[in-house]
C-alpha cells in the first residue's frame, strides 16, 4: 500500500503528504527519487499539451482527497448548481470532508490516516459517531475523539504532538478538550496546485 502511494506521488510529479511525517523527511520518495516510476521513469517529460496539464492537475488534486473519479466529478456537479466562484466552491467542499478536517485539526497525520480513523468509528460529531469519511461538516459542528479509543496508543500522545500546532483559522481547537470546531466554511486554502485548471477541464 505504501509503495503504490508512492509511485502515485512520483508519476504526477508532486509532493501530496500522502503519508503524513514521511513527506516533512528525507526519506519522502519524491526526495529520494524524484522521478516518474518506471523504466523510463528518468527520461526527460514531455511538454504537456492544455489538456494534458488540466488532467494532471485534476489527478493531482483527486489523489491528494483520496477521491474516485466519479466522487470528485459529482462534486463538480454539485458546486455547479450553487453558482459563484467554481474554484472556491470546489475547494470548500473537500475541505469540509470528515475526515478531511480530522486531518487539519491535526488529529491525524495524513488524510489517509484521517479517512480510516473515521472509517473505524474513532471520531464523534456533536457527540455521534460517524463513520462517513466524506461527511460534509457544518459549521458549529463539533469534532471530538470516541471516549473509548483515546485509551488506543494512537491518541496516547495526542495532547503533547499538537502542542504547538495551531489549525487553519476557519477551525478552533481545543487542545485540552481534544475537540475541534468549525468556525466557518473553509477559506485561504493553501494547496500544491491551480484549482482553475481543472475547472477548466471540467467546464469543457
Amino acid at each position: 500500500m505504501l509503495k503504490s502511494r508512492e509511485k502515485k506521488e512520483r508519476a504526477l510529479g508532486v509532493k501530496l503528504f500522502l503519508k503524513g511525517e514521511r513527506c516533512a523527511s528525507p526519506k519522502c520518495v519524491m526526495v529520494r527519487r524524484p522521478y516518474r516510476p518506471g523504466v523510463h521513469g528518468k527520461d526527460r517529460r514531455r511538454p504537456l499539451s492544455e489538456y494534458g496539464t488540466q488532467l494532471l492537475e485534476k489527478q493531482r488534486i483527486r489523489v491528494t482527497y483520496g477521491l474516485k473519479e466519479n466522487q470528485f466529478e459529482n462534486i463538480f456537479k454539485s458546486v455547479l448548481k450553487q453558482g459563484g466562484s467554481l474554484g472556491n466552491s470546489i475547494v470548500r467542499e473537500l475541505e469540509r470532508q470528515f475526515f478531511n478536517v480530522v486531518f487539519r485539526l491535526g488529529f491525524a497525520s495524513s488524510r489517509v490516516v484521517g479517512r480510516q480513523l473515521v472509517n473505524h468509528g474513532h471520531f464523534l460529531i456533536n457527540g455521534k459517531k460517524t463513520t462517513s469519511a466524506s461527511y460534509k461538516l457544518k459549521i458549529g459542528d463539533i469534532i471530538s475523539i470516541k471516549p473509548a479509543s483515546r485509551e488506543f496508543l494512537l491518541f496516547k500522545d495526542l495532547s503533547n504532538t499538537i502542542k504547538k500546532y495551531e489549525p487553519p483559522s476557519w477551525l478552533e481547537l481545543d487542545k485540552e478538550k481534544l475537540e475541534g470546531r468549525v468556525k466557518a466554511l473553509p477559506y485561504d486554502v493553501e494547496l500544491p496546485f491551480d484549482i482553475n485548471l481543472v475547472v477548466d477541464y471540467y467546464s469543457k
